[in-house]
């Protein structure tokens, strides 16, 4: 499984693959130069169940701390892997 991020000025989205399928899509939007929004999460039927959505949300947090920014998990998914993890916490 391979996740790739895809930021643009204002949005942007960490998308996973695997055989060249799409296994799942994290979209987020800017704040400001130092925090975005986790906004939505959404993972193929197909690739339930594997993990999916966890390896999204821990490619963001790895990329809020390379770039020393913080994140605000909005999407009710993201949430919940914030608050069950707080090994993450040190980005929001």
């Amino acid at each position: 499984m391979e996740v790739n991020q895809f930021d643009r000025e204002t949005k942007g989205f960490f998308k996973a693959t695997e055989d060249g399928k799409e296994a799942g899509r994290m979209t987020y939007a800017w704040v400001n130069d130092d925090r975005i929004i986790i906004d939505h999460t959404e993972v193929n039927p197909e690739f339930r169940g594997r993990n999916v959505g966890n390896l999204m949300v821990q490619a963001a947090v790895e990329f809020a701390r390379k770039a020393t920014i913080q994140i605000v998990p909005l999407c009710p998914f993201a949430k919940s892997v914030f608050d069950k993890t707080p090994e993450y916490h040190d980005v929001l």
